[in-house]
């Protein structure tokens, strides 16, 4: 199967109408974290059916599909790769995760991250060094920042909260809320596994923490408790890594 016959079968169920509230969604505009997205109008339960069907496409149509200027052909990429890493043998999971990362500025909108890097990244990684995800933390590229810190939803779920902990400490004072949310996010999951080690870490943190992140970060605590960590949030003037930290 090859790439254009997977761009046609997406069009062919795009809708104008559609793309036009995707695009106002994902905030493609000028300035926004989406600028220049281009979408076809497909529905992501759609794109999925799409992906599943081809999940055997050759790995250089995969490559044209990550290069599209379309948004759901990189989504339907993404499917496929996810797919095959999951029934795949260890040395062609290393080859998916090693073409995940040479394609990386292709998984440019927070659903593509969010779908494919805690499959590809964290699963990969489970077992092995992570230097890779402290590389993408320190970069320019707020994905990459996001990349880093949503692959280790693999990792929480195997009770291994580490890295969670210090990739956390290294992106909370980033300006974007696309990394102050997901920062959040991932020290919820740690609430559910281990709600002991989210509060020590809010302990340290809570007062200084940007509030995005600290309100993600306790929503499932009772209120009660929710206030008494609100309350030792405190404002923020300073800069860190060159960026003014404001809530």
């Amino acid at each position: 199967m090859n790439a254009s016959i997977i761009l046609s079968e997406l069009q062919s169920i795009g809708t104008k109408e559609r793309a036009a509230t995707l695009q106002r969604f994902f905030k493609t505009g000028k300035g926004q974290y989406g600028e220049g997205d281009v979408f076809i109008g497909v529905v992501v339960p759609q794109t999925r059916k799409v992906a599943k069907a081809h999940l055997q496409t050759p790995i250089a149509e995969i490559e044209k599909l990550l290069g599209s200027k379309y948004h759901e052909a990189r989504l339907c990429a993404l499917i496929i790769l996810c797919e095959r890493f999951k029934s795949s043998s260890e040395e062609r999971r290393e080859e998916i995760f090693k073409f995940y990362l040479d394609h990386i500025s292709s998984v440019n909108n927070w659903d593509l991250v969010d779908l494919s890097c805690p499959v590809v990244l964290g699963g990969y990684l489970i077992d092995k060094e992570r230097d890779v995800l402290y590389k993408l933390a320190v970069g320019n590229n707020i994905w990459e920042r996001r990349i880093s810190i949503v692959s280790t939803f693999a990792f929480i779920r195997n009770g291994d909260f580490d890295d969670t902990l210090k990739l956390s400490k290294i992106l909370l004072m980033y300006r974007h809320d696309i990394i102050r949310k997901a920062v959040g996010w991932t020290l919820r999951e740690i609430g559910k596994y281990d709600v002991k080690t989210l509060s020590s870490f809010l302990e340290e943190h809570a007062a200084t923490m940007p509030r995005t992140s600290l309100r993600y970060a306790i929503e499932h605590y009772p209120e009660p408790e929710r206030q008494y960590w609100l309350k030792r949030k405190k404002s923020l003037s300073s800069h860190i890594f060159g960026e003014r930290v404001s809530d």
